[in-house]
C-alpha cells in the first residue's frame, strides 16, 4: 500500500474532516496529526525530518493510503516526487479565519508555549520548530505575517503541482469536487464536520472558556 492523496494543506483548514472524508471514501487509513501522539516511534521520524536527514518515507506511512495536516503537510514537496502516483489535495479556507482558529487552539499561548519548552521532549519539540518556529519564523501569532505564510504556501503549491494532479479544496465544498477529483461516487451521508475550534478547545484546554 503506497499513499494515493497527499495533503498539502496546513492545519486548521478542514483537516480532521478530510481525514474522516478521505477514510469514508476509501482513501484510509488516514495520516494525520492525531496518529503521532499515540506512536512512539512517530516524533522521532518527524525530527529527523525536520534536521533535514534521509527518511524513510514507506515506514512511516507503511499501511496508509493518505495524508493531511501536520507535520506531513510540511514535507508536500517531498512526498509528491516520492510518490509520483499520488494526488495532491490543497485544503484552504479564508486566511483570517484560519488565523483566528489558530490562535484559539494549535498556535495559542497555553499550547504551542508548552510543547516548545526547553524542557519538552526534544523529538517533540524539533517537530514542532518545524511547524512553527521555521515555517512562521517564530511569528504565528503576528497575523500579517502568519496569514502571508498561509497564501504564500497556497500559491507555492498551485504553482509547483501539476494542475490534473491538483484539488484545491475549501471543506464548504462538501464531497462534490473532492470526489470527482478522485474518481469516486459521492456519499448519501453528510460531509463530516470535525474539529472545530471549539471541539478542539474542550479536548485539548478544557480549563479555556
Amino acid at each position: 500500500m503506497v499513499l494515493q492523496v497527499i495533503g498539502a494543506g496546513f492545519g486548521r483548514t478542514g483537516t480532521l474532516s478530510l481525514k474522516v472524508a478521505l477514510e469514508r471514501l476509501g482513501f484510509g487509513p488516514c495520516y494525520h496529526m492525531i496518529e503521532v501522539f499515540p506512536n512512539p516511534e512517530a516524533p522521532a521520524f518527524w525530527a529527523a525530518a525536520a534536521r533535514g536527514e534521509a527518511v524513510d518515507w514507506d515506514r512511516i506511512f507503511h499501511g496508509y493510503r493518505a495524508t493531511v495536516d501536520w507535520p506531513a503537510c510540511s514535507y508536500w514537496r517531498e512526498l509528491a516526487a516520492h510518490y509520483p502516483q499520488a494526488k495532491v489535495l490543497l485544503s484552504v479556507r479564508d486566511a483570517g479565519k484560519w488565523f483566528e482558529s489558530t490562535r484559539k487552539t494549535i498556535f495559542s499561548d497555553d499550547h504551542i508555549g508548552v510543547l516548545l519548552k526547553p524542557d519538552a521532549d526534544p523529538d517533540m519539540r524539533a517537530m514542532m520548530e518545524k511547524l512553527y518556529t521555521r515555517t512562521f519564523d517564530d511569528r504565528g501569532h503576528d497575523r500579517a505575517h502568519a496569514t502571508r505564510v498561509f497564501n504564500d504556501h497556497i500559491a507555492e503549491v498551485k504553482a509547483a503541482i501539476a494542475p490534473e494532479r491538483l484539488l484545491v479544496h475549501d471543506v464548504k465544498e462538501g464531497w462534490g469536487p473532492l470526489c470527482r477529483f478522485l474518481g469516486v461516487a459521492e456519499p448519501e451521508t453528510p460531509f463530516p464536520r470535525a474539529n472545530t475550534s471549539d471541539e478542539w478547545l474542550q479536548k485539548h484546554m478544557p480549563h479555556v472558556s
